[in-house]
């Protein structure tokens, strides 16, 4: 079934739990029409004035694109700052070479198509604080001190023994 999303029915709204400078908006008429996409997911969003998008980050399990649909902001990659402007497509692939950030340079509000791929789980990076979140539950993590994969598992033995004893009749 095609669900049509009609612009004189947009409402952009703040995101819940933002703080300035991180204010961003998105059209709520997606979820008050019931839109729930399974693995491409978009928002249509709005950047107000001398507001950031996001933190700085990257996505080890989703792909981006976007479309600046009405006017201009400035685009942060590894690569260093790129005003982009209605028209233009960004895309950004997965790992740290697609790590990005908008903000809005400009005295009017700046607005965008963010079109993802989402595939049950994503981990999503923070570079600039070392912060790891994982989707969809929104769990967020201190990427330090980075753990071994046997780390605290050196009692291997005295637990199996400690489960063994548990189940003697």
């Amino acid at each position: 079934m095609a669900t049509v999303l009609k612009k004189e029915d947009r409402k952009f709204e703040e995101n819940p739990g933002r703080v300035d400078p991180f204010r961003l908006c998105s059209d709520v008429s997606k979820v008050k029409s019931g839109i729930n996409p399974r693995n491409l997911n978009f928002d249509l969003r709005q950047l107000n004035p001398q507001q950031f998008s996001s933190l700085y980050h990257f996505h080890r399990n989703a792909e981006e694109l976007f479309m600046v649909l009405s006017g201009s902001m400035t685009l942060r990659t590894p690569q260093g700052l790129e005003v982009v402007s209605e028209g233009d497509l960004v895309f950004f692939e997965i790992g740290e070479t697609g790590a990005h950030q908008f903000f809005n340079h400009t005295s009017e509000p700046c607005v965008y198509l963010d079109i993802r791929t989402f595939l049950d789980v994503d981990v999503c990076e923070y570079p600039d604080s070392g912060k790891i979140l994982i989707a969809p539950t929104f769990d967020v993590f201190s990427k330090e001190p980075r753990l071994g994969l046997f780390d605290g598992e050196e009692q291997v033995i005295e637990k199996w023994k400690e489960l063994e004893e548990g189940s003697q009749p």
